[in-house]
């Protein structure tokens, strides 16, 4: 079976034989043959593996597509019209390759056809079909069709909202265009209804179906499952962006006390702790970190996977260093009026995240931060994380500032639970002592110490006290100021600064943080207050 499985995901490239060439003014030859797709059951995991390749091929998308308007990259002498559209907020951005969508929809069909295909071949086998496999394969494909329309909604403000299978159709009149509110609601419907009557909730192992046998560590199928976006992280950014701070902060912690209760092992996936957190390691592996891995996309070298990242903001041969790191989002890094040091000598993501080379440039390095590990830029895979550890801290924490619960937050960001409760006895609500010395099982030595602790980084201030909407409001931009150095160039910032402008009606949240790298801030500020924060796309559809 395994044979077979790697023979047909080759083949899910290929599967495509008839093409829709005016869906969103692109060619697309991702619609899926359907008098051929599943036949027997190795191509029910061989199907689901083709919609991966696709979810490969925009990962690195939303960098490009956010981090360039956002507070740190800029062009360089090699960059690109296209590019230079996108960093000056142009408003026509017809025909730009980098703006173009369709690889989203691409996702998107992907998945539709899966779940018709999925549910024929159900259908027509009943009586060898494994329904573990088949239910958990279709929670799966849910997810990823959730996630990829919600970036676009983050992204463009818009989406063309499709549930059928796009066969032979070329009429997207048909389709309701929805605005990122929408799109939001439809998601947590998809994941809730589901499809056939399973939900987006239900997670598998492929390790465990295809090679049960082999070790853990020595199986070639042990970074598979994390792939598929987690639902817990996905259903509460779903929460953040439609105000449902409770079911947020309740999904956040059910998932974050268990794995932290789960043993007393000082490495414990997601605990932020010193044993834990090198911020490099992040990126340095060829595998994603382990601790901090949620759900990341994987890519393999040997397998012709790849992506641009090293390619846009590398400068080592053959890069084309296309991307370079902006003097205000550098500065913010030492800037200590920004970041409080405390008693550090300087924030250890700032290496992490650009460096100098031999020539004098500037460039950001968090893609490859120690090239020693491998001899050769294009031996570098480059995994892109769709959540890590540290956003389930920096959700968590939005949700419990936005439920008044300001002390929690501020621990959170700052010094970590376990620093205000070194043996345990959590008094805060809904946190386990799990999150301390004082383990459910045992007894760990190294336990949270929140986002800034564990780099031993003075307190970012928060406003505490009788809730209010403007501590609420200085809150949350202490939480985002705290991204712009925690999640740079991951495609992340752009993103959850329209979402907290959009809370407060504030677009000058946006500009504040990004119009300082530009030569003429003012002209740009004009165009995120006009509303120009969202990549301007025509979906042709009427």
């Amino acid at each position: 079976m395994k044979k077979n499985i790697l023979k047909y995901a080759s083949l899910c490239l290929c599967l495509a034989l008839c093409s829709c060439n005016d869906f969103l003014r692109v060619e697309t030859d991702n619609i899926l043959d359907h008098n051929k797709y599943i036949d027997e059951e190795s191509e029910m995991y061989a199907g689901y593996i083709g919609i991966m390749t696709k979810v490969q091929a925009i990962g690195d998308k939303a960098v490009y597509l956010t981090d360039t308007r956002g507070e740190m990259l800029q062009p360089t002498r090699n960059t690109p019209n296209e590019l230079y559209s996108l960093y000056n907020y142009e408003t026509d951005l017809t025909g730009n390759t980098y703006a173009d969508p369709a690889g989203y929809y691409d996702v998107i069909i992907a998945c539709n056809d899966y779940l018709l295909k999925l549910y024929d071949y159900k259908q027509k086998n009943l009586s060898i079909v494994n329904l573990d496999h088949y239910n958990a394969l279709v929670s799966c494909a849910l997810r990823v069709k959730a996630w990829t329309y919600l970036t676009l909604g983050k992204i463009y403000g818009q989406a063309v909202w499709m549930d059928d299978p796009l066969r032979e159709i070329k009429d997207l009149t048909q389709f309701p265009v929805k605005n990122l509110d929408e799109i939001v609601i439809a998601c947590k419907d998809l994941l809730s209804k589901g499809f056939d009557g399973i939900n987006g909730k239900i997670t598998m192992s492929w390790k465990e179906w295809l090679d049960p046998d082999t070790d853990l560590s020595s199986s070639i199928y042990r970074y598979w499952d994390c792939m598929t976006p987690e639902y817990f992280p996905l259903y509460a950014e779903l929460c953040l962006w439609s105000g449902n701070y409770k079911e947020a902060k309740n999904t956040l912690l059910s998932a974050m006390n268990d794995k932290f209760g789960s043993t007393n092992s000082n490495s414990v996936d997601w605990l932020r702790n010193a044993d834990n957190m090198e911020y490099a390691r992040i990126w340095n592996s060829a595998n994603p970190y382990r601790p901090e891995t949620v759900s990341a996309i994987i890519y393999d070298y040997t397998q012709n996977q790849s992506n641009s990242l090293l390619k846009h903001l590398g400068t080592e041969y053959p890069n084309e260093y296309l991307l370079a790191p902006s003097d205000s989002g550098m500065y913010r890094f030492s800037d200590p009026a920004f970041n409080n040091l405390g008693g550090a000598s300087s924030d250890t993501r700032k290496n992490a995240t650009f460096k100098q080379d031999g020539k004098g440039d500037y460039y950001i390095c968090k893609y490859r931060p120690n090239a020693n590990v491998r001899a050769n830029p294009y031996q570098d895979d480059v995994h892109i994380y769709i959540y890590r550890a540290g956003e389930l801290y920096f959700m968590l924490a939005e949700a419990l500032n936005n439920l008044g619960e300001y002390e929690s937050a501020f621990e959170l960001i700052n010094q970590g639970i376990s620093y205000y409760f070194p043996s345990g006895n959590v008094s805060l609500d809904g946190f386990t002592d799990a999150w301390t010395t004082k383990t459910l099982t045992g007894t760990r030595t190294y336990a949270d110490r929140g986002v800034r602790g564990v780099f031993g980084l003075g307190d970012r201030t928060f406003l505490k006290g009788t809730v209010s909407e403007e501590k609420t409001k200085a809150n949350d931009l202490a939480i985002l100021d705290e991204m712009l150095l925690e999640f740079s160039c991951e495609g992340k910032i752009y993103p959850a600064m329209i979402r907290i402008a959009k809370r407060y009606g504030d677009y000058n949240i946006i500009a504040d943080r990004v119009c300082p790298k530009y030569s003429d801030p003012e002209s740009i500020r004009s165009k995120i207050l006009s509303g120009g924060y969202y990549i301007p796309w025509d979906l042709k559809t009427k």
